[in-house]
């Protein structure tokens, strides 16, 4: 049930009625990792807590720095030198008391990695390297939890959703493979902070969708992000049957 205080809290999108009383009972009782708490991770982060996700798992093992702070909007200057998990866990818990905080302050190996997506409804990866997505890709589909992966450099954006649990949906390993041994990162490349504030914000809509049980989920399509133009494109994509990752999930 929810209380009085969080039927006001959560009045504005009760209102809808695409989510209404049961879509915001759904939120309550769901469980979220959210790997990264950076550019990404922020708005996912701050946007699930103040929608009411009920428990929410946050996974960094890195330190706030300043160079973060034009993007990273979680945390603040008092932040810098502080674990991110820690600085996250301020900002939400004074967003939303209500929300659940779970905290992963090292990095996930393997077995920890399987252990904690087994225990969460779905995984938001706001990572920023591809040993991390193709860690995170690996545990989901062996786990069937949907991923709503985002990704974001220089002026240019990403967004798709990988559920293991519909026949139709490619997962990462199928669109990106091995990735790339020359990947960039944003302190080479650069990265503009509206920019990641709007795919993480694409993020946490997109695991409201499917934690509340609304709307047509980023499934079997990729949304590409131009900034420079204020362009967005749609590309449908499709699983591949020999992924060694997802391939088996539908024999």
């Amino acid at each position: 049930m929810l209380s009085d205080q969080e039927l006001l809290r959560y009045s504005r999108q009760i209102l809808l009625s695409q989510v209404d009383i049961d879509g915001q009972l759904r939120l309550k009782q769901a469980k979220a990792l959210i790997v990264g708490l950076g550019g990404l991770g922020s708005p996912v982060a701050l946007y699930l807590a103040a929608a009411g996700v009920g428990e929410l798992h946050l996974a960094d093992f890195d330190t706030v720095d300043l160079t973060n702070l034009q993007r990273q909007v979680i945390h603040d200057n008092a932040s810098v030198g502080m674990s991110k998990v820690d600085s996250a866990l301020q900002r939400l818990r004074a967003i939303n008391p209500e929300v659940k905080l779970v905290a992963h302050r090292h990095a996930l190996d393997q077995d920890s990695l399987a252990a904690t997506v087994a225990a969460v409804d779905l995984v938001l990866d706001c990572s920023d390297n591809f040993g991390t997505r193709e860690a995170v890709n690996a545990a989901c589909m062996a786990g069937g939890r949907p991923l709503v992966s985002g990704a974001a450099i220089r002026l240019e954006g990403q967004l798709t959703v990988f559920d293991p649990r519909r026949d139709y949906s490619p997962c990462y390993h199928c669109l990106y493979g091995h990735g790339s041994e020359a990947e960039l990162t944003c302190s080479e490349a650069g990265v503009l902070g509206p920019l990641v504030g709007l795919v993480g914000s694409l993020q946490a809509l997109e695991a409201l969708k499917l934690l509340a049980g609304f709307g047509e989920p980023l499934v079997g399509r990729l949304l590409l992000i131009d900034a420079l133009g204020t362009r967005l494109r749609e590309l449908r994509v499709k699983r591949d049957p020999a992924c060694p990752v997802c391939g088996s999930l539908h024999e």
